[in-house]
């Protein structure tokens, strides 16, 4: 059995079986993110390096500019993907991209926590896509609205997946 250490509420991946082969990092990305970087670049490095997949996912929706910090998309992904609202999915061809590759087990990172990143984790999990947060690959604009997204994915035993920490994932791949 191989899942990544801390995962609440449940050892994630349920099954297991964390096989690099069927991982995904999914970095969301506002529009014109500006601030400084958060550093998903070192998840996205490990995930690559272990035969992971890294897909940028732009999200297209109304941007209020907030001075938040945000997470810039990795270096050299392997596909960039548009998406026309906060959810990655939507009117875009992400399912394919990772249908197509076999990639199953899902890492989110990214911008914003509670907008893009949550929106994404929810269709994913509804498309049923095995999920983890990587809570501190994310920016939220408030500590409060962090802390309430990160509630809702742990709620009912893990309604929308699980919540780890880039620490954990990288030291397990």
């Amino acid at each position: 059995m191989t899942t990544i250490p801390g995962t609440t509420p449940y050892p994630w991946p349920w099954h297991g079986r964390l096989d690099p082969a069927r991982v995904a990092l999914l970095a969301v990305a506002c529009p014109d993110p500006t601030g400084p970087d958060q550093d998903v670049e070192a998840l996205a490095a490990r995930v690559r390096d272990r035969g992971g997949l890294i897909v940028s996912v732009r999200v297209r929706a109304p941007y209020r500019k907030t001075g938040l910090d945000v997470a810039a998309p990795p270096t050299h992904p392997h596909h960039v993907v548009r998406a026309s609202g906060w959810d990655g999915f939507h009117g875009s061809d992400l399912d394919d991209v990772l249908r197509t590759a076999g990639r199953d087990l899902l890492l989110i990172a990214g911008c914003c926590l509670e907008l893009g990143a949550h929106s994404t984790m929810r269709a994913a999990n509804d498309r049923g896509y095995e999920c983890l947060l990587v809570a501190d690959a994310c920016a939220a604009a408030s500590e409060e609205l962090r802390q309430a997204a990160l509630s809702t994915i742990e709620m009912s035993g893990g309604i929308f997946g699980a919540v780890g920490s880039r620490t954990a994932v990288m030291e397990k791949l």
